[in-house]
């Protein structure tokens, strides 16, 4: 049976996935993939699996989970102490079909309220194991942990073992997450691989091309797996579209852009962002970060211009916001930008960071531009994860640690400060370095 579902995954990731990645880019040199690793389902249909927790709205957390047997109450048990829950609450599920798949029962319990930075431990459906998470600080510090195009390969775990191995905040994942790219039971793998790190801290994900799943004229629905199973908090944001949404942590604004959905000046999506960012009081919210996948700014060959026409919509609302970070994926390499404004180097511009590197079966895009752009600062083609501590309302660490096997090594790093601080951005007066 595992050789009859091995040589099935070979099938159809080597004649479907160029066909849906959405990817028309020319073929690149890449570093050699490690093999894909499958999670099989190994306890009861009434038990949870695929566990992950987001957050969703003020003093609130989503509790995901999955199960086969479809009688299993959408309920989380939660409390301060193992074994003892003195809170209760109930949600929604939902399923959905993909050709000849049909998903287990995914629930979505909302609980709270929750006291801040404290460790819960809940069950789900009233059976199975316990887990636990703990809740992000109310105030500084506070630490993100931010890797793109993870997939689920020998890289991916090495990333993720690396991640678990010192503590943080929230997870922040800008697009790809499965690589399942149609193959369902994928979704199910991935659900189970992350689930060590996604269960026990919030785990906040946009989309990306790898999760459009288009199929011609077997599945026209778009996004049908990732929002079936990756709810976001857009309605506690007062987003019409799970794939773009805010939140908060502490004194950090964070948004999540759709790269795959309308943006121009007459979508929702920016009639949203624009309302978003005007809400944001930066005395008491002194940080605004940004998320999406396909990047603005990029000068590896890999994905060239394919977030232009987001940024030419998009890049003016943010820039008149003073937003600090936009960190993007798809590439896979890491790279960090200058503060930039309409491909010119600004002090009151953001921070533009590619890390589309968490470990996907595709492998690194090895190429950059020659010579380097004077906007880019550090650039390198290997897998890794970063790191955003925010210090205070001043001041932030950004770091960037490249994968080497079992060991994560410090590549790069930098200090930030906060735009709202800068008297001097508000307004601004850019300067003259140009891609």
């Amino acid at each position: 049976m595992k050789l009859l579902l091995g040589l099935f995954l070979s099938f159809t990731l080597l004649f479907l996935c160029p066909f849906v990645s959405q990817a028309d880019v020319p073929e690149l040199i890449r570093e050699p993939p490690r093999p894909i690793v499958f999670v099989p389902h190994d306890r009861s249909k009434s038990d949870p699996q695929q566990v992950h927790v987001s957050l969703a709205g003020k003093d609130h957390m989503r509790v995901t989970f999955i199960t086969e047997d479809k009688h299993v109450e959408s309920v989380v048990e939660y409390g301060k102490q193992p074994g003892k829950y003195d809170g209760k609450a109930t949600g929604e599920c939902t399923s959905y079909k993909y050709f000849f798949y049909k998903s287990g029962t995914i629930h979505h319990v909302k609980i709270g309220p929750l006291q801040p930075n404290t460790t819960y431990y809940y069950r789900c459906g009233c059976n199975g194991p316990e887990f636990s998470f703990k809740t992000p600080p109310s105030t500084f510090p506070v630490e993100f942990a931010i890797v793109g195009d993870l997939g689920q390969t020998e890289w991916t775990a090495a990333t993720l073992a690396q991640i678990k191995s010192q503590d943080y905040d929230v997870f922040l994942l800008p697009g790809d997450l499965s690589y399942a790219d149609t193959h369902q039971p994928l979704w199910d793998s991935f659900g189970r691989l992350v689930e060590p790190l996604a269960s026990h801290r919030p785990w906040m994900v946009t989309e990306g091309n790898h999760e459009i799943e288009f199929f011609p004229i077997i599945e026209h629905t778009t996004f049908k797996s990732y929002n079936a199973r990756w709810l976001m908090p857009h309605t506690e944001s007062l987003s019409d579209s799970n794939l773009y949404y805010s939140f908060d942590v502490a004194g950090v604004h964070t948004v999540m852009l759709g790269s795959y959905t309308d943006f121009d000046c007459e979508s929702d999506q920016y009639q949203w962002l624009k309302a978003d960012l005007a809400k944001v009081d930066r005395k008491t919210t002194p940080w605004v970060v940004v998320l999406l996948h396909a990047p603005w700014y990029n000068t590896n060959e890999a994905h060239k211009g394919e977030g232009e026409s987001m940024r030419e919509a998009m890049e003016s609302l943010l820039f008149g916001a003073r937003v600090d970070v936009v960190f993007s994926g798809h590439v896979h390499a890491y790279e960090r930008f200058k503060r930039v404004y309409n491909n010119k180097a600004d002090p009151c511009g953001p921070i533009y960071i590619t890390i589309g590197d968490g470990g996907n079966r595709e492998g690194l895009a090895l190429s950059f531009k020659k010579p380097p752009s004077p906007l880019s600062v550090f650039r390198e083609p290997s897998f890794g994860h970063g790191r955003l501590k925010v210090m205070d309302g001043k001041r932030a660490h950004w770091s960037w640690h490249r994968n080497n096997d079992s060991n994560s090594l410090l590549a790069d790093e930098v200090w930030l400060e906060s735009l709202s601080t800068l008297s001097s951005c508000w307004p601004s007066s850019p300067t003259n370095d140009e891609l």
